[in-house]
């Protein structure tokens, strides 16, 4: 807006680079043109500011699609004033003189005038095509449509006014049913998140078991390694235990060597003893064996003799001497068995000798 100053009945007035100022006074235009400055006063001055800089107005339409669904349009549309002279012959752009204000709403009434037109073409868009087109397409065309529109429209060019730019934000159907259009969008996301959450779970146990996989082929390995060692520390302790048996063995044969150099003579000597003493032990025996051959050779003619003494002696007496010699040994002789016929051949005898006597 332009800045006013007032001194008395006259005033100054100065006018931004953005404004178009239209003077008069009496009825007559005076001056006009963008950024003026001047005296005037006040009792016969008129002045109409008319701001020539873009103007942006922001929309919200709801319309309602083929399939009976509302939908919201949310944009804004930039507009210039490119004729004020025109602008200001159909529109009341005085200003008071000592405020500096519009004396009545005109940019209200142009907003106004445009929003109108826009709603206009975006809900007649709306109606000829369905929910799905107008959520997919509608961003687009809306612009495109609103945007054509506004610039045919013969209203707005008999006041001198130009759209600039059209631009729509969002469009959206309403919150229930963006909800409802939402979930199958919301269920597909969420299940692609969890996929991907079980992809890496996945992935992270793949590679947890490649991990387990390589420390167990290590352990392999080092169990192999370590066998390896076992193995060869054994085959050294058995190549160890062998050089020491053969070296042992070697010492004994050398110890046995040592000794058996040094036993050598006292062997001789030894075997001459043992062989002077067989000798010795041979004579000995042999004549202990002659004496003991003599004195049964004796006991054998003795016991000859004897037996040959008894040659004529009658049965009896054999018998008696034999009974007798049978009495001397009964503490060896467990049991005697004397035959039926063998008895009664001693008893004939016996009773023969007892009769004989009285005979004679």
């Amino acid at each position: 807006m332009g800045e006013v100053r007032r001194f008395g009945p006259f005033g100054h007035y100065r006018a931004e680079s953005s404004s178009y100022v239209l003077r008069f006074r009496g009825g007559r235009l005076l001056a006009r043109g963008r950024a003026l400055g001047f005296w005037f006063l006040a009792l016969s001055t008129s002045v109409a500011e008319v701001p020539v800089d873009d103007q942006e107005l922001a929309f919200l339409f709801r319309g309602r699609t083929t399939d009976f669904q509302d939908t919201h349009v949310q944009g804004a549309v930039t507009f210039r004033i490119k004729e004020p002279d025109k602008l200001a012959e159909r529109v009341d752009f005085s200003i008071d003189l000592t405020t500096g204000a519009f004396r009545k709403k005109p940019i209200e009434a142009l907003t106004e005038l445009v929003s109108q037109l826009a709603q206009q073409l975006a809900v007649s868009w709306i109606g000829e095509h369905d929910l799905a087109t107008t959520l997919t397409k509608g961003p687009a065309e809306l612009r495109l449509c609103i945007e054509k529109g506004l610039v045919a429209d013969g209203a707005l060019s008999d006041l001198g006014l130009d759209v600039a730019t059209v631009r729509i934000v969002a469009v959206k159907p309403a919150p229930e049913l963006e909800r409802a259009l939402e979930a199958p969008a919301r269920e597909r996301i969420q299940q692609e998140a969890d996929e991907a959450g079980f992809a890496r779970r996945a992935l992270a146990v793949e590679k947890e078991r490649a991990i387990q996989e390589n420390e167990l082929q290590n352990q392999i390995e080092l169990s192999r390694r370590e066998e390896q060692l076992i193995r060869q520390r054994g085959v050294n302790e058995e190549r160890r235990v062998t050089d020491e048996a053969e070296a042992e063995r070697v010492r004994n044969e050398a110890e046995l060597a040592r000794r058996r150099r040094g036993v050598e003579t006292r062997a001789d000597l030894m075997r001459i003893e043992a062989s002077a003493e067989a000798e010795r032990t041979t004579t000995t025996a042999k004549a202990q064996a002659e004496a003991v051959r003599l004195v049964e050779t004796e006991k054998v003619a003795a016991e000859k003799e004897r037996l040959l003494s008894y040659k004529d002696l009658a049965p009896h007496v054999l018998a008696g001497m034999a009974a007798q010699e049978l009495a001397g040994k009964l503490q060896k002789i467990e049991h005697v068995r004397i035959e039926p016929d063998t008895l009664a051949n001693l008893m004939r005898g016996l009773g023969g000798a007892f009769a004989a006597p009285k005979e004679s």
